[in-house]
């Protein structure tokens, strides 16, 4: 492939969009999963409320990196919100059966 059908190829719609949900799932998404993974380890970790509320804040601070960098190493653009809606549901889930959104 020469440079100007490679520039080409990254000036279309197709690829802006492919960009911008990436964008999205690793942006909105990533902090969706963080949030949702913060409220489930403050439910269910076996300590005092306060300080399950801290540790899982910060360990929430783990997953939003994460869920940014898979978004951009998925296969496809769908692949990769797919993923993030799916394991947003799943920890939405896991919050809900471990006692509700509070």
């Amino acid at each position: 492939m020469t440079k100007a059908a490679a520039l080409r190829a990254r000036s279309g719609w197709r690829y802006r969009g492919n960009v911008a949900l990436r964008t999205l799932a690793g942006t909105v998404g990533a902090y969706a999963v963080a949030a949702l993974a913060a409220m489930l380890l403050a439910r269910t970790l076996p300590m005092g409320r306060l300080e399950a509320v801290t540790v899982a804040t910060m360990f929430s601070y783990l997953f939003a990196p994460a869920v940014t960098v898979w978004a951009f190493l998925a296969r496809g653009p769908w692949v990769a919100l797919g993923g993030v809606v799916l394991l947003s549901a799943g920890l939405a889930g896991l919050v809900w059966t471990s006692g509700g959104f509070a």
